[in-house]
């Protein structure tokens, strides 16, 4: 079996110190906090995990096993507008850990996922007549 390149350089410690970074600061966030803090029980678990997504997205390894559509459309309390600050707050993190171009190409990635995410959470939040419930 072929291995693929890695979409971009960045090695699997510094995932791990971006994911790190990222949800130290998500609890902080007045927002985010209580939103993840309603599902998120071990924090350490969680990061493992969102650390394998990351490396499995970025890196192509087999380390991550689950389908981030489903949930955060069976959160109940994900809303399409938290997405931006989400991101935010992300590329934050990125470019503060990172190298400004290994930064961008992780951004580029996070914004398309974000993207698809917040499509399928617009689509099952509709108001009366097929409206997006965007807010």
């Amino acid at each position: 079996m072929t291995t693929l390149p890695p979409r971009f350089e960045v090695t699997p410690e510094e995932i791990d110190r971006v994911v790190a970074t990222f949800y130290a600061a998500i609890r902080e966030h007045p927002g985010l906090g209580p939103v993840f803090a309603a599902h998120v029980t071990d924090w350490p678990a969680h990061e493992a995990k969102i650390a394998g997504f990351w490396r499995n997205a970025i890196l192509y390894e087999r380390s991550y096993d689950g389908n981030p559509l489903e949930v955060h459309q069976r959160a109940g309390n994900v809303r399409p507008g938290m997405f931006d600050p989400w991101l935010g707050l992300f590329d934050s993190v990125l470019k503060r850990e990172l190298r400004p171009e290994t930064a961008a190409a992780w951004s580029a990635l996070a914004h398309r996922i974000g993207r698809g995410l917040r499509y399928g959470v617009v689509e099952r939040e509709t108001l009366p007549g097929g409206v997006p419930k965007l807010r």
